[in-house]
């Protein structure tokens, strides 16, 4: 695996200005010392989406996304660090000189020669649909009759091949690819001696990674009474892997993150002629039971998830075990079924765009009320049938890792079955400790993983800072948190501003009164230990050092705290009306964050103190730990009267 060389890296994170890069994708308005739009990542009315021009941050108050440009680029197009890092330097002009091996250049090269070959063979058969005889006279009416326009069309890049052995194979030997890259990507078999197209007679659907690169191609014939399957894919190679893939996830990407949920179907048609109606946040598993990468890439945009079923209850009980990977993974699932006989596709060109949204609205069920219903209209009064109902209802609630969701699922399977709900319980914790140690067996036995590329490491980092985020304390309950997050602030924000005529600076300031603290929240902690280190060397840490910090949970809570939602007006004086600013206070603010997480500090050992006392029978200890608490009462007496407060005894 190449890697960027890390003055390629520090070139391109000082050269992407985030203005530049997110003005790519929203509109920005100036208010302030920021700029502000409607947040990309999320639907709104008003904008807080914010953009720090001097601090090179993005922020929104509304979902919490936040970064640098980098991870911008990531969030939007749901890209690696190393792919991010790839397009500004592409933007920017900025040559990426990579550290390798010859074995990596090699096969980076090969790589990159099966994406040039996927990306010639999908201009061919656009350029035969639109421009030779059988694809204007069989190809494009086709897709017409399908009710897709040019528009969309040209938007998926659909295509279609000749029906010829080699007419593919050989323009693509002509334009000198080689031959072992036309047979790894699958476009073109090879037995003994004969070389012939893959896909012929077909119309042709191009699969694009996140990135919208073209990695493999579903093909569909158009001949009824044709002995070859209906549809053909391409076989997985180096590139494609279809179980880490969604049909229609580049082009709905946007869609699926600003609406907040995704419509999962089954087939290339389905996701064109839903997109064709209007909805495009709709992707395909492409015919291939769903996997738990396919559920990662949507869990990237939207914790939402609708799957759209045809009418057949046979196909639907046989892809529920696909459902019950989506509940496992932690997303939120509704089901719809259409009328049978129907598909996505059929009851949109049926009904129309409008109708078949309503549609959606009316008959979306949350999936364990769905499965629930499903199952229990064919137990009706067979007591065994019932009660393996229930088992198969409850092991889909044993797979969701919410204890929240679990429980309120369980209450509405009582419900529906009429059974207490202390037995479902029951139940329940049978099969989660079934699922447990069946999962601890696999883990031991299995064999050991080979391990993470750099390019996974750093799109695993990167990707983790939004579980980070969302594990933090609750500022409101943990007063603690809320101290030393405040103490942070004040070192991230202002480390070099004077706090007095002696020309006493923030950071060397509050890092003194700190040297006997530790903090209970590890980020805070590290943020401050990285301090030091770079005071010790002789260097103030700027706001870059925390910003492009490699450790993703450092530049989360960085950029969070240094992200400002409001600011003071400038019209205040402009009708001279003076009002103090954090700036002309820094002694103070200082000063009053530092006594009140001492205190808390100190509080917290009361509490952890009296508890030990309770346990203590020895006079002698009992007489010790009164010392103790003695001394520390007083230190919470000392602290509270610098800052003004009563405590009440």
């Amino acid at each position: 695996m190449a890697l960027i060389k890390k003055e390629t890296v520090d070139q391109i994170l000082a050269q992407a200005d985030i203005v530049e890069v997110v003005s790519d994708f929203v509109s920005l308005k100036k208010k302030g010392q920021n700029m502000w739009a409607p947040c990309p990542f999320h639907n709104e009315k008003s904008p807080s989406f914010s953009v720090s021009p001097a601090k090179g941050i993005y922020k929104c108050f509304g979902c919490g996304k936040a970064g640098n440009s980098v991870q911008f680029i990531m969030d939007v197009e749901g890209t690696s660090y190393v792919e991010a890092l790839k397009y500004l330097a592409k933007k920017f002009g900025i040559e990426i000189a990579e550290e390798t091996t010859p074995e990596a250049t090699k096969a980076q090269n090969d790589r990159d020669s099966q994406f040039i070959l996927s990306d010639f063979a999908k201009n061919y058969y656009q350029d035969i649909l639109f421009n030779h005889e059988q694809g204007k006279s069989i190809g494009l009416p086709y897709l017409q009759h399908r009710g897709l326009g040019l528009p969309l069309i040209k938007k998926f890049e659909l295509g279609y091949s000749l029906e010829a052995w080699d007419g593919f194979t050989s323009k693509a030997l002509a334009q000198g690819y080689q031959q072992k890259f036309l047979e790894s990507t699958g476009l073109t078999i090879v037995k003994e001696d004969k070389k012939y197209d893959r896909f012929r007679a077909r119309v042709m659907f191009p699969i694009h990674n996140v990135s919208g690169r073209v990695i493999g191609f579903g093909a569909r014939t158009l001949k009824s009474n044709d002995k070859t399957p209906k549809y053909l894919n391409s076989p997985e190679s180096e590139i494609y892997h279809k179980s880490d893939v969604l049909y229609g996830l580049f082009q709905a990407k946007n869609a699926i993150r600003g609406q907040d949920v995704c419509y999962l179907v089954e087939g290339y048609l389905d996701v064109l002629s839903l997109s064709q109606g209007g909805l495009e946040n709709v992707v395909a598993s492409s015919g291939t039971s769903l996997t738990e990468g396919q559920i990662k890439l949507i869990g990237r945009y939207t914790k939402n998830i609708t799957v759209l079923y045809d009418g057949d209850a046979a196909g639907i009980k046989a892809s529920l075990r696909g459902i019950d990977l989506i509940l496992e993974g932690g997303l939120n699932v509704n089901v719809v079924t259409f009328p049978q006989g129907d598909d996505p596709d059929s009851y949109i060109r049926k009904v129309g765009d409008v109708a078949f949204k309503e549609y959606v609205e009316a008959h979306a069920q949350d999936f364990i009320s769905f499965k629930t219903n499903l199952y229990a209209r064919d137990a009706k009064d067979n007591p065994v049938k019932k009660a393996e109902a229930i088992r198969e209802i409850v092991s889909s609630i044993a797979k969701i890792p919410d204890s929240i969701k679990r429980q309120v699922f369980l209450k509405q399977c009582s419900a529906i079955f009429g059974i207490d709900e202390e037995v479902l319980v029951a139940e329940f914790n049978k099969i989660y400790q079934q699922n447990r140690q069946q999962q601890q067996k696999q883990a031991s036995n299995a064999a050991p993983s080979r391990p993470l590329t750099d390019e996974e490491l750093a799109e695993a980092e990167a990707y983790a800072a939004e579980s980070e985020a969302a594990s933090e304390p609750d500022p409101e309950v943990d007063v603690l948190y809320h101290h030393e997050k405040e103490v942070i602030r004040l070192a991230l924000t202002y480390p070099t501003h004077p706090l007095s005529e002696a020309e006493v600076f923030m950071l060397p300031y509050l890092l003194e009164q700190l040297d006997d603290t530790t903090f209970h929240t590890p980020v805070f902690q590290e943020i401050i230990d990285f301090s030091r280190q770079k005071m010790a060397d002789g260097q103030y840490p700027t706001s870059d050092d925390f910003i492009n910090h490699p450790r993703s949970e450092v530049r989360t809570a960085a950029i969070n705290l240094m992200s400002q939602k409001y600011e003071l007006s400038e019209n205040w004086q402009s009708h001279q009306i003076f009002v103090p600013r954090e700036t002309d206070q820094l002694q103070y603010a200082a000063d009053t964050a530092l006594l009140r997480l001492k205190r808390c500090n100190v509080q917290q050992m009361i509490k952890e103190n009296m508890e030990l006392l309770k346990n203590l029978t020895d006079m002698a200890d009992i007489q010790s730990q009164l010392e103790i608490l003695k001394t520390l009462k007083a230190y919470e007496d000392q602290f509270s009267e610098q800052l003004g407060t009563v405590v009440a005894r």
